[in-house]
């Protein structure tokens, strides 16, 4: 294989980058200084180098505990599970949630040989059954893996004895969206989880 066969591949295995887009990629790369891709290269040996799970949430953070975790100004009692760190960014973007967060570090998949043991929620119940936290907001994805992943971590923090609130996000229809373009499955759940006005 030559080395553009290889970078190719490599880039081919992240996320949403298919074969041609990877390939497209490394003619870029291939156009600019020797500098910036040297530049680029240590960048990547840095992020690979600095950045570990937090300590506490397992958040990706350069320290010990990320910046949530630090900061005095959350409410340590009010948790927030999530699937990856990447989640955290879309409802910190909310900014709404002032608690504290808990990165799973995927979901229950077992097909793709995902499971319990392979996710933080031992660490999860842990830190639930230390007392500090009074509600547990379940906010996996909205797909059957993320509806099974929360359903397990109910019953896991039951079965350690919890007696936390364990919430799960709502769901249904997006703003801005029109009811006639929504699948069936989500109107039922903006249905169900209506409030009063």
């Amino acid at each position: 294989m030559s080395a553009i066969d290889d970078l190719a591949t490599e880039l081919a295995r992240l996320p949403g980058i298919g074969r041609k887009t990877a390939l497209r990629l490394t003619y870029h790369l291939l156009k600019q200084s020797r500098e910036q891709n040297h530049r680029l290269a240590e960048s990547l040996l840095t992020l690979t180098d600095r950045v570990k799970p937090c300590e506490r949430c397992y958040n990706l953070s350069e320290d010990a505990l990320c910046a949530i975790c630090r900061d005095p100004r959350r409410d340590p009692a009010l948790l927030c599970v999530v699937e990856e760190p990447s989640d955290i960014g879309a409802v910190e973007r909310a900014g709404e949630f002032r608690g504290m967060y808990h990165v799973l570090g995927g979901r229950l998949a077992p097909l793709d040989g995902v499971g319990p043991d392979d996710l933080t929620v031992a660490a999860l119940v842990d830190r639930v059954l230390s007392g500090e936290i009074r509600e547990v907001i379940l906010a996996t994805n909205p797909s059957l893996e993320g509806e099974a992943t929360a359903v397990f971590i109910q019953g896991e923090l039951a079965r350690g004895g919890s007696t936390v609130r364990v919430t799960r996000i709502a769901r249904g229809l997006p703003m801005g969206g029109d009811l006639e373009y929504a699948d069936g499955a989500s109107i039922a759940q903006a249905l169900s989880a209506r409030r009063a006005m």
